[in-house]
């Protein structure tokens, strides 16, 4: 499950970031979880939960998941839309070419914090 270990790097850098802005209590902290992260949404919230305990900053933390579908873009063309798996052709010039631009990555969006 490595889930726990993605949560305790989340929970250094969250409080990194307290420290830099001198906050003394995180309130939420808000991830985009892609659909290819290989990150388990509930598994993540588990872990959450589990380490915000152990965590002076975080004790009171809610953790906000956003999903992200898998967004690609057209090498030929450009155009961005989102997808439904792989194997598929541009919308647009039906060119096959396409690059993953969202929807593959976690990644702390939004942290709020007070002084």
């Amino acid at each position: 499950m490595h889930e726990y270990s993605i949560v305790q790097a989340l929970m250094e850098q969250c409080e990194s970031l307290a420290a830099e802005h001198q906050a003394t209590t995180i309130r939420r902290v808000e991830v985009k979880i892609g659909v290819l992260s290989g990150v388990e949404p509930y598994l993540l919230q588990t872990a959450f939960d589990t380490f915000k305990e152990s965590s002076v900053l975080c004790q009171q933390a809610q953790l906000v998941l956003q999903h992200q579908s898998l967004v690609g873009q057209c090498q030929q063309c450009g155009e961005r839309y989102e997808m439904s798996g792989f194997g598929e052709s541009c919308a647009t010039c039906k060119d096959s070419l396409l690059t993953i631009v969202d929807g593959d990555a976690l990644m702390l969006m939004k942290l709020e914090m007070d002084s």
